[in-house]
């Protein structure tokens, strides 16, 4: 069984999901990709790993690095996996590139290269929103592109946690021909 719980963010509401004991997603309501892992039934309980990640999120909204991680279990493919384990490595304040996560992935796989498109990929459909931080990974250009909850919101995670925006910039959409 699956259980859910609801979280007020200073940004939006948001979706917890848990197996019981452990975090399964935690999404931006209406983000794309939204409840991607919620396969099944589900109901709202109150569970110890719902109050812990409220925690965490109170003291990430603050403005603090939490400096725990709440129980999560990656319900995803090993490659997707494989990425997740490395954003969890990107410090609060700082960023990653796409390319600087395809060389990790590469390293490990005994491979000369990896696409940042894969990545990409991989990064985009990230199931835990903010406590996996996907929206620190970043254009090796400095674009800040590819955020599930939309770019507003990857603008003012990276603003809250104090990161310096003058390198980074995001993109103008192309005009449809």
């Amino acid at each position: 069984m699956l259980y859910i719980d609801h979280y007020d963010s200073p940004l939006g509401g948001m979706t917890i999901a848990s197996n019981g004991s452990e975090m399964t997603g935690l999404w931006f309501e209406g983000q794309k990709y939204f409840g991607d892992t919620l396969s099944g039934e589900y109901k709202e309980k109150a569970l110890p790993v719902f109050k812990e990640t409220r925690r965490w999120l109170d003291i990430y909204f603050g403005g603090h690095d939490p400096g725990f991680t709440p129980p999560l279990k990656l319900e995803t493919t090993p490659f997707r996996k494989a990425v997740w384990q490395i954003l969890l490595t990107i410090p609060f304040g700082q960023t990653m590139t796409y390319g600087e996560i395809a060389n990790h992935i590469a390293k490990q796989k005994g491979l000369a290269k990896m696409s940042s498109q894969a990545v990409g990929g991989a990064v985009g459909h990230n199931a835990i929103a903010i406590i996996i931080p996907c929206h620190r990974v970043v254009g090796t250009n400095g674009s800040l592109t590819g955020y599930a909850g939309g770019m507003e919101k990857k603008v003012q995670l990276l603003t809250l946690e104090h990161v310096d925006m003058s390198a980074f910039f995001v993109p103008k959409k192309k005009a449809n021909v």
